[in-house]
């Protein structure tokens, strides 16, 4: 089972062949810079490719049995609409009988109206990359408070300096970067990182 997950290698592979992975100058929202920027859905918006991932990705969950004893009765959930292709294919390849995905409302993540107590089955938090882990945090939260239990948490790609779990529930991923982020564009400048591609601001 272990070797039908994709090696972090075929993973950087297939983000890199979608442009999905890209090399420059990027400035973040927070205004950080950095060298390397990741737009996972140009990867996700080929079939095969969100496949191979998301069921990569499912297999990690099926082989702890503490996930793979509650099937199907469980709730795939992603924290934002990023996420969605992943949690699709994660919750196809466990058969998991629900998904549910978070959404920004006024500054607070929430779900949709009408999601009570009760509603949502243990729950898989899966993103297609945790960065600052401040989403999946905030969803993780949002599910407590609704008082389901939170399962497995997963995503394809993780920051190196992220969160590497949450409450106890260790992140799963495909593969994890170190992306080096810099305060100053001197700082970026004076790094080994710096190249000399034109700045270019990204928004998420």
């Amino acid at each position: 089972m272990v070797d039908l997950i994709p090696s972090p290698e075929s993973v950087m592979d297939i983000l890199t062949d979608t442009n999905a992975y890209r090399k420059g100058h990027f400035i973040y929202p927070n205004g950080k810079h950095a060298s390397h920027y990741f737009q996972m859905p140009l990867a996700f918006r080929y079939y095969d490719n969100a496949r191979v991932m998301s069921v990569g990705l499912s297999r990690m969950f099926r082989m702890e049995k503490a996930i793979s004893s509650r099937l199907p009765k469980v709730s795939v959930i992603s924290p934002s609409p990023g996420g969605i292709m992943v949690a699709f294919g994660v919750r196809e390849a466990l058969t998991a009988e629900q998904i549910y995905w978070a959404e920004l409302e006024d500054g607070k993540r929430q779900f949709r109206q009408y999601i009570g107590k009760g509603d949502v089955y243990p729950a898989i938090i899966v993103d297609d990359i945790l960065r600052s882990g401040r989403a999946m945090k905030e969803t993780f939260d949002l599910v407590k408070e609704l008082g389901t239990e939170v399962i497995g948490c997963g995503t394809i790609v993780r920051f190196e300096d992220s969160p590497t779990e949450f409450n106890g529930v260790p992140v799963k991923s495909l593969m994890t970067f170190d992306v080096n982020f810099y305060d100053t564009e001197e700082a970026w400048k004076s790094s080994r990182d710096s190249t000399d591609a034109a700045e270019e601001k990204v928004r998420f």
